[in-house]
């Protein structure tokens, strides 16, 4: 189902409102007075930063109409919480908290469950992580991220590696303009020692065209099975340094092999 059909849990979307400033400050302080059909009537004004957010994750084949009323919980969350007194547009405030709801409803969503316990260490992991990045204007260690919530770094990671989402054996990893490769064609067979032989002089020929710190990252990557978080902090650079290095080595090597 397309996100941009018009009707929505029986909102027609083209007719929503268009709230103006002055309208919003007068609403909330009725709502701040306990005035409830101003919260209704607030809500269905900022209707519009929900169906924003829903965009972000057009491309991943969930329904509309769920997505829009989890994003609907996040909009009331916020104008729940919302303090006028911080002098913050309602819209930077509220963002957030709706991305944040729809994320989590995908999160438990996952067909691989994760356990509560799980996934409440990883949210206070990542609202760590945005938090000292924000104080420091730099990413955060996994350390600095396991000191700040009071738990164990190795419980960090597992946490963390725990809510990525899954891969299926059928995406394509690569695609030359024929066939495509999938993931299912990279997993081996060690007992085809002949093919095995064959692969290791391939993968030797095609880590030779690697920068150093490249090979290193696939090293420890593939090799001795660390996550990208553990390859960071070893090497002293982001997650997302490592990811983008990662993935321009794989690029290479597929090129060689």
């Amino acid at each position: 189902m397309a996100m941009t059909k018009v009707e929505i849990c029986g909102v027609n979307t083209s007719k929503l409102p268009l709230l103006k400033n002055d309208e919003k400050e007068a609403l909330f302080e009725r709502i701040l007075q306990g005035d409830e059909e101003a919260k209704k009537e607030y809500i269905y004004g900022n209707l519009r930063l929900v169906l924003s957010v829903m965009k972000k994750f057009g491309n991943r084949g969930e329904n509309p109409d769920d997505l829009f009323q989890v994003g609907c919980i996040g909009l009331i969350k916020a104008i729940n919480n919302f303090d006028v007194s911080h002098n913050v547009k309602f819209s930077t405030y509220a963002v957030p908290m709706i991305l944040g709801e729809i994320k989590r409803y995908l999160r438990d969503d996952n067909p691989i469950r994760v356990s509560r316990s799980l996934r409440d260490i990883a949210y206070k992991a990542l609202q760590a992580k945005e938090k000292l990045t924000h104080v420091n204007s730099k990413e955060p260690t996994v350390d600095e991220i396991a000191k700040e919530i009071g738990m164990d770094k190795s419980d960090v990671i597992f946490a963390l590696d725990a809510i990525q989402d899954p891969i299926s054996l059928f995406e394509p990893v690569y695609h030359d303009g024929a066939d495509a490769i999938f993931v299912m064609d990279q997993v081996s067979d060690d007992k085809n020692s002949e093919n095995l032989w064959l692969e290791n002089i391939s993968l030797n020929e095609a880590l030779k065209h690697l920068a150093e710190r490249e090979k290193y990252i696939i090293n420890l990557r593939f090799f001795k099975g660390k996550t990208q978080m553990e390859v960071a902090e070893e090497i002293g650079i982001s997650q997302a340094q490592v990811s983008r290095l990662e993935k321009s080595a794989l690029k290479r090597m597929r090129k060689y092999m």
